[in-house]
């Protein structure tokens, strides 16, 4: 089932999420609906929050042959290395984007999607996406991530948005 991503404003977008206790049918059919949200606007990444669900669980699909696509549960993000700077954006803040520095590198642990622990080290545009979806769960929009002046560029320009 297609759901409405959150935008800007949103207070939900801000919570810090609570971790999953249990993997549940409930939460099954949350991760199909993440996925089929994902694909639908476009996105490489979609995070429980942005649909109005505070918790700890992200999807993703970097759409490369060569990573398969995700699910992260209660995930945490170890062992950083290096830094690249590259634009990202966000399906939250459709139209805005900017150029934001992430860890090159990180060791991923976490439970997949059937409840499984998972550890994998993710570079490139899959740590990039996994960094920008697990800021998700703790409230932080790619914008915390930028200068105060570019920030401020982008809420104006996202103010003449709406």
């Amino acid at each position: 089932m297609l759901r409405d991503i959150r935008l800007f404003g949103d207070p939900v977008l801000r919570e810090k999420c609570a971790p999953i206790e249990d993997l549940d049918d409930e939460i099954r059919e949350l991760i199909e609906d993440l996925q089929e949200t994902m694909y639908e606007a476009d996105g490489i990444g979609l995070a429980a929050p942005q649909v109005g669900v505070p918790i700890r669980l992200f999807v993703y699909d970097i759409r490369d042959p060569d990573v398969p696509p995700g699910v992260l549960v209660n995930p945490e993000l170890l062992e950083p290395e290096g830094t690249v700077r590259e634009d990202e954006g966000c399906l939250s803040l459709p139209g805005l984007s900017d150029i934001v520095e992430r860890d090159e590198s990180i060791l991923v642990r976490g439970l997949d999607g059937e409840g499984q622990a998972v550890e994998f080290r993710a570079d490139g545009l899959l740590s990039r996406c996994i960094q920008h979806e697990n800021d998700h769960l703790d409230g932080v929009l790619f914008l915390d991530r930028v200068s105060p002046l570019k920030r401020k560029m982008l809420l104006r320009k996202w103010q003449k948005r709406e």
